[in-house]
């Protein structure tokens, strides 16, 4: 009887194993052909593997492409910052030789000192216009005169449409004011501890403004507070003080110094 049972409990297991067997062979049939990407998710290596293939080489990235800039036009449409063209076209437009023969630069050159050139904002009827004028704001300082120019251009039309012009307003100052003001200092009785600075900072002497990194900020004189003595002109005269760097990336302290471009000095605050 025992016997018997072992072979019937047999029969059922081999069949079992045939039935299972069976659906294994039809569900690998049946299987879509996209239905390994489960088995890369649940394999990283695998993805991997798959995607440095990709790539062309084992382990490297695909080169990358640069693309070129875009090619400017003479004239840029609606909002487009201005392009190089319309920027000379603006300088030229706002500075006639009547203008530059009458004003100087920071370096006591005949036309002012260019500080910005900006696109200037439409008119409330000129927004919804399909190509509204184009126009800029060149903002300028005479040093002759110490007044703070904006002349409005329409690059549209080519003409001058407002000139504006203020004493004692001081905008930031430009990079070649910037210039101006460290070869001042440098110059300058005052500048001793700038030389000094830079000399243990670089090794040599410090002679020409090239030699520095600057950047200024405008120096309002009374309008901060006091401003003794040769102080007491900034604010009306163009004042400016520096942050700078030696060639090396170094920073030499010079904020308390003063220098006046209007009158070519330099002052030390406290």
């Amino acid at each position: 009887m025992r016997q018997l049972m072992h072979r019937h409990l047999g029969k059922l297991v081999a069949g079992a194993a045939i039935a299972l067997t069976g659906t294994a062979a039809m569900a690998a049939l049946t299987l879509p052909a996209d239905a390994g990407a489960a088995d890369r998710a649940a394999d990283p290596s695998a993805s991997a593997a798959a995607g440095r293939a990709a790539a062309g080489e084992e382990g490297k990235p695909a080169p990358g492409v640069v693309e070129g800039a875009r090619a400017q036009g003479e004239r840029g449409r609606g909002r487009d910052p201005l392009t190089d063209d319309e920027l000379r076209r603006a300088r030229e437009l706002a500075l006639p030789r009547t203008l530059r023969a009458d004003a100087e630069d920071v370096t006591g050159k005949p036309g002012p000192e260019h500080l910005i050139t900006e696109l200037a904002e439409l008119g409330p009827a000129e927004v919804a216009l399909a190509d509204p004028p184009r126009r800029a704001n060149v903002t300028l300082y005479d040093y002759k005169d110490d007044a703070y120019l904006t002349r409005t251009v329409n690059l549209t039309t080519s003409k001058v449409e407002s000139t504006d012009s203020q004493h004692g307003v001081q905008p930031p100052p430009s990079h070649a004011e910037a210039v101006e003001a460290a070869r001042l200092l440098i110059a300058a009785p005052l500048g001793a501890g700038l030389r000094q600075d830079y000399r243990d900072a670089a090794g040599r002497g410090l002679t020409d403004p090239d030699q520095l990194t600057v950047s200024g900020f405008v120096y309002r004189g009374r309008a901060e507070g006091d401003a003794p003595g040769a102080l007491g002109d900034c604010g009306a005269h163009r004042c400016v003080r520096l942050f700078t760097k030696a060639d090396n990336g170094r920073w030499i302290d010079t904020r308390r110094f003063v220098v006046d471009l209007s009158a070519r000095t330099v002052a030390r605050l406290g």
